[in-house]
């Protein structure tokens, strides 16, 4: 079915100022670009996540992995012109340079000496720096009053800046309207008569970025926004990588749970091959995004347009971006384009506005139709969904969108989510429409959750390497008299689903790591929580195999479909207790998992205390790449120290 033409672009979304920009191709042409890297001045190592921005332009862009960073100015004319440009990331002092624009790139490479910088109100609002105090009087003494206003308008909802320096708050929401999913804790089981434990995998982190939004501002996250295996496989853990023909590799270890001493932990890890950016095959990518009204605040359509933009540093010649947009109605803001042509790309980000009511239907309709048109045989085909996830006008009841993103899964479209905003987040849609497209959600809350997930991890957002992954996990009940399986409450499945191939589960990008967590009460542990069962007619729970005497603490078993295959692959694994406390991996995971069971108030963590918490993951951060585990603890300190959890 052909595009409709009020489908290329509508003024009513997209930030236009003549009729040339209606029309299919936008005519814009960068003049000039301005790149460089931003470096540590004291080891001159590369700092990924600094923002840089460029005197009287309105955006600003992240410098990536390597601190590279490139900056295209519109129009023409710049030639000779002096601009300033300024980086900054937090730790460090922020530097800024004037230059003259020469020719079509101009280089400057800005290094940043750590240091805690005094955040005034003109930094705020992206001004020049304060100038220097009079002489004789500390900066800290002339500016403190303000400084702590600027910085509870930063973290408070609604609050913004006004033109004058001084604090404006806007009208608080009337209501919430967050959504999130019901979520029943998983009890303890009795090995005699659940021998077996069946689940989908989960590299969804969402979860993760989302409670520490809330504690971030000074909130207690509701209780069904907390889905612990998300707060666990928000970090990257040291398992092997996979060798042979397998996509992933299995690790288990058993130690101590430590909020029951009594009690072991399991925990089985699953690493996903790594892929690197230029080796994966041509991607066919169309952003869908959300520009209704609901989006307008900061922290939504403005940082989604700084988290696509880092999207599109990644793209290569090979691949093709399309943007749809969707408001009142779901127009076309730009057509497949190549990689290559990445001022085009920006540009009609750049020109991104919010405003109307959501037809979040009509836009999913027309993003695959877009995908579909632009098919790759052999490439990933994707639809990326970037929304406060408010699909509050025209057809979009969630089976009927549902029924569509199965069926687009089916041809070879997958989905994947991006949540942003406050106030009316929708997560329970958000991860449902992830988890039936092939997908997986993430909630973006800054520019450097945007870089974790849009360029740290691109290959996994983007690429999918195993399909309908299940676990399955069959405990021996000559070890163990009881188990739980700590989170995954929304993944569960019966027994006969694990070799089903009909059976939808969880899909693992390229690079993803998984965790899941089992707490189990071994044999002869006084205190189990699970009721003794009546005896059965026609069994003998006592009539178990020879290698029940083994020593085996469980059996684990594995299916997984090739990205192209219909028919699952089983591997299979046995695993021991063989005493200690675990790995530092092990301890880690256990101290998100405790932090996670308090924040919901789990009766399995009464006694736990966070200090408790906080010691456990002070001693186990290990090796932390990118700094996740220190930010962890900081965050566990911080919710102490503001008494937001009464343990």
């Amino acid at each position: 079915m052909p595009i409709p033409a009020l489908a290329w672009v509508f003024a009513a979304t997209l930030a236009v100022s003549a009729a040339s920009d209606l029309e299919l191709v936008p005519p814009y042409v960068a003049r000039a670009t301005v790149s460089g890297r931003v470096t540590d001045a004291e080891t001159g190592e590369a700092l990924a996540g600094a923002q840089v921005s460029v005197s009287g332009q309105t955006t600003s862009v992240l410098s990536a992995n390597g601190g590279e960073f490139t900056f295209i100015l519109p129009g023409d004319g710049w030639e000779g012109r002096e601009v300033r440009v300024r980086a900054r990331l937090p730790g460090y002092l922020s530097v800024e340079r004037a230059f003259r624009i020469s020719g079509a790139t101009t280089r400057v490479d800005l290094a940043l000496t750590p240091g805690d910088e005094m955040v005034t109100m003109e930094m705020l609002r992206g001004g020049p720096p304060a100038p220097p105090p009079p002489a004789g009087q500390p900066r800290a003494v002339q500016a403190v009053d303000r400084i702590d206003a600027a910085r509870r308008a930063v973290v408070a909802p609604g609050a913004q800046v006004s033109a004058t320096g001084g604090i404006a708050r806007r009208p608080a929401p009337r209501f919430n309207t967050e959504s999130y999913a019901y979520i029943e804790e998983a009890g303890f089981l009795g090995v005699s008569d659940n021998p077996l434990s069946t689940f989908a995998i989960d590299v969804d982190r969402a979860s993760y970025s989302n409670m520490r939004r809330f504690l971030g501002r000074g909130m207690r996250p509701p209780i069904d926004a907390i889905r612990i295996e998300e707060l666990v496989n928000y970090f990257s853990y040291d398992d092997p990588a996979p060798t042979g023909h397998r996509p992933f590799s299995i690790t288990t270890e058993v130690g101590v749970a430590p909020w029951q001493p009594a009690h072991r932990l399991v925990r089985i890890g699953i690493q996903g091959a790594e892929i690197a950016t230029e080796d994966l095959p041509a991607g066919n990518l169309v952003f869908l995004v959300d520009v209704s009204g609901s989006m307008q605040p900061a922290d939504k359509l403005p940082l989604l347009k700084s988290s696509l933009r880092l999207l599109v540093a990644q793209m290569r010649p090979i691949d093709r971006v399309a943007i749809v947009v969707y408001a009142g109605e779901a127009g076309l803001a730009l057509p497949p384009t190549s990689g290559e042509s990445k001022s085009e790309i920006l540009f009609a980000i750049d020109r991104l506005e919010a405003g109307g009511s959501t037809a979040g239907g009509a836009g999913i309709r027309l993003a695959y139709e877009v995908a579909r048109e632009n098919f790759s045989q052999e490439g990933n085909n994707r639809v990326i969904l970037a929304s406060d996830g408010d699909f509050n006008v025209g057809p979009s009841s969630d089976s009927e969108m549902i029924r569509l993103i199965e069926k687009e899964r089916e041809a070879g479209v997958f989905l994947t989510v991006l949540g942003f905003g406050t106030g009316n987040l929708q997560d329970s849609k958000m991860e449902q429409l992830a988890d039936h497209g092939n997908g997986n959600y993430a909630y973006i809350d800054s520019e450097r959750e945007a870089a974790k997930v849009l360029v740290s991890e691109f290959a996994g957002t983007v690429f999918t390497i195993a399909r309908d992954v299940k676990v399955q996990v069959e405990f021996n009940p000559r070890e163990v008299q009881s188990y739980r399986l700590i989170g995954y409450e929304n993944r569960a499945l019966r027994a006969e689903d694990f070799a089903d191939d009909r059976k939808d589960a969880g899909e693992l990008g390229a690079g993803h790591s998984v965790t899941a967590l089992y707490e189990v009460v071994p044999v002869g542990v006084e205190g189990s929580d699970v009721p003794e069962a009546p005896p059965l007619r026609y069994r003998d729970r006592a009539d178990v195999t020879r290698q029940a005497g083994s020593g085996e603490l469980g059996f684990v078993q594995l299916r997984y479909k090739r990205p192209d295959d219909s028919k699952s692959v089983l591997v299979q694994q046995t695993f021991l207790d063989r005493g200690g406390d675990g790995s530092g991996d092990l301890r880690f995971a256990a101290s998100v998992a405790a932090f996670g069971m308090l924040l919901r108030e789990s009766e399995y963590c009464r006694d736990y205390t966070l200090g408790e918490v906080l010691e456990l993951a002070r001693t186990s951060v290990g090796d932390d790449v990118g700094g996740h585990r220190r930010e962890f603890v900081k965050l566990v300190r911080e919710t102490r120290t503001r008494g937001l959890l009464e343990r």
